[in-house]
């Protein structure tokens, strides 16, 4: 009896832990995914710790941009408000390269941890204010989950010039935050956070433009604010709350106004957008709807992902007509279980909307699509698969097991394949060759990647290598003018100035104001004797290039050359006032200063340079000539 008692006494205490375990369980749930989410992302992202910058956007964005480098001060700041540098009105993220170099320097995997934090905090962000809307613990967890390891959104997350994706999403998530807030308690303080934290994202990406449509969405479903179920006597529930919803995103649709405004003269200033010569606005079309269709592939088969897919010109009938039937299928679909299953609608609607200002009906750059542009987009396709899925399967007797089994299947995959994704951002050398492999097996058709590694190429010394992609861009895109002149430039370095000439006037045909191919044309006619013809291009490039002391220094030896000494000793001034410890030109002043007769001037540049340089023998060699006829004239 007394044993019998004692194994009812241990049952009950195993029963009371097991109990107090999953009480404990069930009330951290969420703090554990949260780990969970910050454990997987680190573990698929931290590789970047140890990447380069790559010769793709990062030179203009942080280690050839000379205000990014200044650091925060008065100036970089004023600078950045100010700008429309690289095509774009985003100050908020020119503040953050600047804090970030003014922490870190030039240690590029510090400014890739920064772009991997913000992803954290995006993801962390994005499962708890889908949590506070729904109420739905694992179905946020799910679009959480996928939003941080899906391979799609490496391109955003690893590439440190996107950190206008990752910091504009930030401030995406903390504007959906604070209108969760608002509308579970309406205040004026609350709604100042919806605006203040749009304002900044609009300011890090003007791609948040969509974000009071997407509110709109949100206040279907999952906040239920209104809805589109018809009552009697009444087409629309609710219909005057329903427009005072939407007159309350009146000043957060101001906004979007102004941001619209700024970034097409940004991008039209400079030369990003692309008119209707280059592209028709059919082709557009048509490559619009099936970049739509492509993007749910790629979700779901997210493989050969490359940094730049280019624009195919005309796209073959069968594909626009297939991706037009899946489109408008699903739109059927959605539109048909509006009323019972609402979260595909707003997930539907969510996809199509916010890719609307980067699929390509205002066509900006060469490219077809690109991966970053799924990054806030393909959550509306993740709501979808996580509610219907719970949907679909809520009364199958297995749905415990599979919701245990699938998502360690399918996000062990996932880890995988983003693992590797990454891995090829690590410098542009694999990045670019990777891009190539998966999008140059057919055809030799991408001319941008194939520039772009041929400019590593250069910058490794493999100059044959390089002049061969250099080669292939052109052959795929004959005006294409960087590529000519860069293969002009080799030709030079290899002593075939005429085939340099030939390229560098190709060059000028294309673009005629292509200052750095005049310049380079010039050196290359000097270099064959042809300096009379030379000079004109020096004169007119220089024109374009006030900061280069090269520049000014060739221009004065061109014109030294051909007899016009005065004009060629204002030339070296320029070029010393830029540069004051520029030897040579000292040195090259010196000289014409005593071709004029200047003497006394002549030793005076000849001296500079030697303080300067003590062992340079050209300019002690003169001095000396110019101190024995000083000598002699005294």
């Amino acid at each position: 009896m007394i044993r019998d008692l004692v194994v009812s006494c241990n049952s009950l205490l195993s029963v009371n832990k097991k109990n107090m375990l999953m009480n404990i369980l069930n009330r951290y749930k969420s703090i554990l995914i949260c780990c969970f989410l910050v454990i997987a992302t680190v573990a698929v992202y931290g590789q970047a710790h140890e990447f380069e910058f790559v010769n793709y956007d990062d030179t203009v964005y942080v280690t050839e941009n000379r205000n990014i480098q200044k650091g925060i001060s008065s100036d970089s700041v004023a600078w950045a408000f100010t700008t429309v540098y690289a095509a774009n009105w985003h100050p908020i993220t020119w503040l953050s390269h600047m804090l970030d170099y003014r922490l870190f320097g030039m240690h590029s995997g510090n400014h890739h941890l920064t772009n991997l934090f913000l992803h954290i905090a995006n993801t962390l962000l994005l499962f708890l204010v889908f949590r506070k809307m729904t109420g739905d613990l694992w179905q946020s967890a799910f679009v959480a989950a996928l939003f941080a390891l899906h391979p799609l959104h490496v391109e955003s997350v690893a590439w440190v010039s996107e950190r206008k994706d990752v910091l504009s999403t930030f401030f995406w998530m903390l504007t959906m935050w604070c209108y969760a807030a608002y509308v579970f308690r309406p205040s004026a303080f609350r709604y100042l956070g919806v605006f203040v934290f749009f304002a900044f994202g609009l300011m890090s990406k003007p791609m948040l433009v969509t974000l009071p449509c997407v509110l709109l969405l949100l206040d279907y479903w999952p906040l239920k604010r209104f809805s589109f179920q018809e009552l009697p006597g009444q087409r629309f529930q609710n219909h005057p709350f329903a427009f005072r919803i939407f007159w309350e995103k009146i000043p957060l649709f101001v906004l979007v106004g102004i941001s619209c405004s700024l970034t097409y003269y940004a991008q039209k200033h400079g030369g990003a957008v692309r008119t209707l010569d280059y592209i028709s606005f059919a082709d557009r079309i048509a490559n619009a709807l099936v970049s739509y269709a492509l993007y749910i592939g790629k979700m779901i088969y997210p493989l050969n992902l490359a940094c730049l897919y280019p624009h195919p010109g005309t796209l073959p009938w069968w594909q626009i007509l297939t991706a037009s039937l899946v489109l408008l299928l699903v739109s059927v679909m959605v539109i048909r279980s509006a009323k019972t299953r609402p979260y595909f609608l707003s997930g539907w609607l969510w996809y199509l909307g916010t890719l609307v200002p980067v699929i390509g009906l205002v066509q900006v750059g060469g490219q077809s699509m690109a991966d970053r542009y799924t990054y806030i987009p393909l959550i509306g396709l993740f709501t979808m698969i996580a509610w219907g899925g719970a949907e679909f399967l809520k009364s199958w007797r297995f749905r415990n097991v599979f919701f245990c089994v699938f998502p360690t299947i399918l996000f062990s995959a996932v880890m995988i394949l983003t693992w590797k994704q990454v891995g090829y951002w690590k410098n542009s050398m694999t990045l670019f060759e990777h891009a190539l492999e998966v999008t140059d097996y057919k055809t030799d058709y991408n001319s941008a990647i194939h520039f772009n590694l041929g400019n590593v190429l250069v910058e490794k010394g493999q100059d044959l290598e390089a002049m061969n992609h250099y080669l292939k861009a052109i052959h795929v895109k004959p005006d294409f003018a960087d590529a000519h002149n860069n293969l002009a430039n080799l030709y030079a370095k290899q002593g075939r100035q005429d085939a340099a000439i030939e390229h560098y006037l190709k060059v000028l045909s294309i673009n005629p104001d292509y200052a750095g191919a005049r310049y380079n044309l010039g050196i290359a006619l000097d270099a064959q004797g042809r300096t009379q013809e030379a000079v004109p291009h020096f004169l007119e490039a220089v024109k374009d290039m006030p900061d280069s002391s090269d520049a000014f220094f060739k221009t004065g030896n061109a014109l030294f050359k051909t007899g016009k000494t005065d004009e060629a000793i204002r030339y070296y001034q320029q070029a010393l006032r830029i540069k004051p410890d520029f030897v040579n030109a000292h040195c090259n002043l010196g000289i014409a200063l005593f071709r004029k007769g200047d003497v006394d001037g002549s030793v005076a540049a000849f001296q500079a340079a030697l303080r300067l340089q003590p062992d340079f023998k050209p300019a002690r060699q003169y001095l000396q000539k110019a101190m024995s006829v000083r000598s002699k004239k005294y």
